[in-house]
């Protein structure tokens, strides 16, 4: 009896300690010469009740405030840079990626806030009590027609001709064995390369996670070079899945939409639909 005891307790303390060590949580930050964004993006991690294992910033810039900012001021010890020029969006977050020791891995953009200080404490009892997905997504909080909104929806493989979908990058937690298995971001693509890794996410086993966990700067180049993105999507697209008429439509729709909302009377209208479905 004794013997046996001894033994359970030894297999509840190894999976214990297994756990805590399989979710370690890396937070990866990429920044260019926008040090408050970044300052409001640390201090939100900071804030967190449970604090990452580590928080990881790529800093490309090419002003030194950012260098001089990390240097200069006390971090907390979780906290660790890279000052270095990037080829790009990808290529800083290929380096992040690269550089962490995680075991799962955000992505989370200098200007983008998450949501409340619960946000890494409720992703890390999801994939706790999911041990087979391989990635979670949850809400968004963002601007659409000049008014705050929270959005999202499950992944679902069969509307990806769509685009993201308010399947949103920054609520993407990954855990770090995937980007063995589906690559890194592509350096071909400028603007949309979250659907290019969407794309190739479709077989990992995945959760959504139903909470609002990020609260999105909408100064970001996907932003402001929608109607650029809408046309990488396609090319996107079609480059895994083939040609696509409903994807081609889909985009168009999105392009009609966006001149809409852009209006005084497209916002009046979306003001009026928002009222009528809280």
């Amino acid at each position: 009896m004794g013997k046996d005891i001894g033994i359970k307790a030894i297999a509840v303390l190894a999976k214990w300690a297994y756990f805590r060590v399989m979710e370690r949580i890396t937070v990866v930050t990429i920044c260019f010469n926008n040090l408050s964004d970044l300052q409001s993006t640390c201090a939100s991690v900071d804030s967190q009740s449970l604090l990452p294992f580590e928080h990881l910033i790529v800093n490309g810039s090419t002003q030194p405030e950012i260098a001089d900012w990390l240097d200069q001021h006390p971090q907390p010890a979780y906290r660790r840079w890279i000052n270095e020029r990037d080829k790009g969006i990808s290529d800083a977050f290929n380096k992040g990626i690269n550089h962490a020791n995680g075991d799962i891995i955000h992505l989370l953009n200098s200007g983008d806030l998450y949501y409340s200080n619960q946000v890494l404490s409720m992703v890390k009892s999801c994939f706790k009590s999911n041990p087979n997905a391989s990635w979670i997504s949850g809400r968004i909080e963002m601007k659409r027609g000049g008014i705050w909104v929270q959005v999202g929806v499950p992944f679902d493989s069969k509307q990806l001709y769509k685009g993201m979908r308010s399947v949103s990058h920054p609520t993407y937690f990954l855990r770090a064995k995937v980007y063995d298995r589906v690559g890194l971001f592509s350096l071909e693509h400028k603007i949309a390369m979250d659907y290019d890794l969407l794309c190739r996410l479709v077989p990992e086993p995945y959760y959504y996670l139903a909470e609002t966990l990020i609260k999105f700067d909408d100064k970001g180049v996907s932003t402001t070079a929608y109607l650029k993105s809408l046309k990488e999507n396609i090319n996107v697209y079609e480059s895994h899945f083939g040609y696509s008429i409903a994807c081609r439509l889909w985009q168009f729709r999105l392009k009609l939409l966006y001149y809409l909302m852009g209006s005084a009377f497209g916002k009046f209208l979306y003001r009026i639909k928002t009222s009528l479905f809280q």
